[in-house]
């Protein structure tokens, strides 16, 4: 068959071809060429997923940490440009869970685009410290049968660190998908099991009155984490004008953190004293579950009016059970038949969650598209914690008090918004304003009734939006956005009653936590040079009522861990992007981040400042061997960021992707050698370090398993059609 290449803006005339009328001789028409990494738009930056061979057969979070300023530390905590807070749409619908807990079941084989937005426009719930991530899934656009089979395999632990199990890792998931005339119907279900070996290597000082105890320690750290999930679609459309869709979703997910640990020297002595008063070795047994069970449903209806207008109404609802128990066992050593202490919690975490939106779109004004809506969500979340402790004499479990409690979050929200967006010559803008009234009321009781006490905090606030873009010419464009936002307070950084996490230490939160209120600034340019492309973003972030996680001293061998409203944090940023067709088979692309972050407060009555510049980087490179073989190296780094009471270390992901397709693109077979150590390299790995003059410092390094080899294969029936959209879990995640 004849080939034609075409450099950008060419044109070509083929002349007249002659087709037959029997389209059963047409197998099929291929265009082949090189497809953009990132795409700019004026108010978000859109990443092909496919790009990224180190993800596939693995989940959203594992694409995400090769978008340029979007980072992935050791303990799986996702930032934009150095802010932990954003929210998560799923095909352009907003979820309220947790971040991680929502992109961990999201299969990396099934995103077509991710779009990060930085500055959100109004149109959008105002919800997200660092702005939107929003997960496009691959969607149909053909009648007939699709079907898409994706199935995963690890090989054993190349180092498991003295765990005491093996860390299986494999899952699958498959969708099917019928379009027919008025009908579209999806079906999925996935399964995965990802185990992760580690260990963590720790040393902890507290200071009280004039006596200082030591403990440092050693040992697992490992997690067990399942994911399965069924989902089931169906959208109908009666008419050109009319249509409606109707989703329902059910999942499960199982965490099991194992932190087996052995103090190997804990001692306390007078300070500038020699002399020892004790000397302690003990191994402690911990356990932490936290289970997840997901059910909700939702109904969309849109309505296409006259005068270029459209309507639009959804509605959702959500039922989530939260738990799960934590053990904690202090045992002698090295004969650990002997039981020190043995305490155990356990939590049930009712959740129910709402969401009416109605939305109208006119774009009956030449000048641009009006749009206008209202939003409805309310959040019931309860929780009975129990906290108990073993009588070493009657060997029965007895109620801890102090520890125990029941809670009840109430959270409703209005919102209304109007926007204007639209284009004249060169200039395209887009400004609006987002109305909010929120109520949220929390309520605290304790097991042995003394505690019946109410928190409420509302407020009534605007989050105003701009976005501008200039095309100077056909390469060169300039951008300019503002937008304000707010963090809210999830149930579990609210319940003052402390949990027992582990061995040292305690976690609790503030029933009086105010949410964050952020006002963000960014100029940017987008410069296209030949078949390369450059980008740069410069970038300022102010939050008020920032919260962070501190700590306190319990006792002298335990840390009580708070969430705190600190004061104030700015950040001073330039974020940068480039791709780059190096020759013809080999292309990469970089995107890295520098920014400036100060905390400015105080916390318990003491003043904090502290300021640093920190960097990141990802470097993605690939090497098209042949037309079906390619491999690609990446690589991720963070560079130390400061806290409010000390700092995070740096932390370095490199991996290696050989990817092989078959029998016209409808298998592909991908091998993966992800967290590449080799004995050389630092991979996965971080140290979390916090002190405070005169009263403590811990210093806690975790590692976690490298040389993880995957292979993944996946087959397509139909391949030119693509995914569904589904429905995701809006309330429960963000707890879980």
């Amino acid at each position: 068959s004849p080939r034609f290449v075409l450099a950008k803006g060419e044109e070509l005339k083929l002349g007249d071809i002659a087709l037959q009328a029997n389209a059963r001789l047409l197998d099929e028409i291929q265009v082949q060429g090189d497809r953009a990494t990132v795409l700019h738009k004026i108010d978000r930056q859109v990443f092909e997923a496919q790009t990224f061979q180190s993800a596939q057969g693995g989940t959203a979070i594992d694409v995400l940490r090769n978008m340029p300023s979007v980072t992935v530390d050791a303990l799986g905590e996702i930032r934009v440009r150095g802010a932990n807070g954003f929210a998560v749409l799923l095909n352009g619908k907003p979820v309220q869970a947790d971040v991680t807990a929502v992109l961990s079941q999201i299969p990396a084989n099934a995103i077509e685009n991710i779009e990060i937005i930085t500055a959100p426009s109004a149109q959008y719930d105002a919800e997200g410290k660092a702005g939107i991530i929003n997960i496009l899934t691959k969607t149909q656009t053909e009648e007939g049968l699709f079907l898409q089979v994706n199935a995963r395999v690890g090989l054993p632990n190349i180092e498991n660190y003295d765990n005491a199990q093996n860390s299986p890792r494999y899952g699958g998931d498959f969708t099917l998908n019928y379009r027919q005339k008025k009908w579209d119907i999806s079906l999925g279900l996935s399964y995965q099991r990802y185990d992760l070996s580690g260990q963590r290597v720790g040393d902890v000082f507290t200071i009280i009155d004039d006596t200082l105890t030591r403990f440092p320690s050693e040992g697992e750290r490992s997690f067990d984490e399942t994911n399965y999930s069924g989902r089931f679609t169906v959208n109908y459309q009666p008419h050109k004008r009319h249509a409606f869709s109707l989703g329902f979703f059910a999942g499960k997910r199982e965490k099991a953190r194992t932190a087996d640990i052995l103090y190997f020297d804990n001692h306390s002595q007078v300070l500038n004293e020699p002399n020892r008063l004790y000397t302690l070795v003990y191994f402690n047994e911990n356990l932490q579950v936290r289970r997840g069970d997901f059910m909700l449903g939702s109904l969309d209806y849109r309505v296409q009016l006259a005068q270029k207008s459209a309507l639009s109404a959804s509605v959702l609802y959500e039922y989530t059970q939260l738990g799960g128990p934590t053990t904690n066992r202090n045992l002698a050593w090295p004969d650990t038949r002997e039981l020190l202490q043995d305490e155990r919690n356990d939590n049930q975490n009712p959740l129910h969650g709402g969401r009416l939106q109605l939305d109208y779109q006119s774009k009956a004004w030449t000048a641009g598209q009006l749009s206008l809506g209202y939003q409805f969500r309310y959040l019931d979340h309860r929780g009975d914690f129990l906290y108990e402790r073993r009588n070493l004499f009657t060997n029965i479990f007895e109620l801890i008090p102090e520890f125990s409690s029941e809670v009840n979050l109430q959270r409703s929200i209005h919102a209304i918004y109007g926007q204007f967006a639209g284009q004249k010559g060169n200039w395209t803008y887009n400004a609006g304003l987002r109305l909010e009234a929120m109520n949220r009321e929390l309520t605290l009781r304790d097991k042995t009734n003394t505690l019946d006490s109410t928190y409420a905090y509302d407020f009534v606030k605007p989050f105003p939006s701009a976005q501008l873009q200039y095309l100077l010419n056909e390469n060169l464009r300039f951008k300019a956005a503002y937008s304000r936002r707010v963090e809210r307070t999830t149930t579990f950084k609210m319940n003052p009653f402390p949990e027992r996490e582990h061995s040292e230490t305690l976690e609790q939160g503030d029933p009086t936590l105010l949410p964050e209120f952020i006002d963000l600034l960014e100029l940017g340019m987008v410069k296209d040079i030949g078949e390369q492309s450059f980008f740069a973003t410069l970038y300022f972030q102010k939050v008020q009522n920032v919260v962070n996680r501190v700590n306190t001293v319990y006792n002298d061998s335990i840390l009580n861990r708070i969430y705190a409203n600190v004061g104030r944090a700015e950040a001073w940023g330039l974020e940068l992007g480039s791709e780059l067709k190096l020759t013809q088979k080999w292309k990469a692309y970089l995107g890295g981040n520098v920014y400036h972050y100060q905390i400015k407060g105080q916390f318990d009555n003491r003043p904090l400042n502290t300021d640093s510049w920190i960097y990141s980087f990802n470097l993605n490179t690939t090497w098209q061997v042949l037309p079906t073989l390619s491999v690609q190296a990446s690589v991720n780094y963070i560079s130390a960021r400061n806290t409010a009471q000390g700092e995070d270390g740096r932390f370095i992901s490199p991996n290696l992707t050989l990817r092989k397709v078959f029998w016209k693109d409808r298998l592909t077979a991908t091998l993966q050698w992800l967290q590449i150590d080799g004995g050389i390299l630092p991979s996965n790995e971080q140290r979390i370090t916090t002190f405070r003059e005169n009263e403590f410092f811990t210093t806690t390094n975790y590692i976690y398993e490298v040389d993880v080899i995957m292979f993944n294969l996946s087959y397509q029936l139909n391949a030119s059609k693509n995914k569904a959209k589904f429905i995701k879990s809006e309330f429960g995640e963000r707890e879980f």
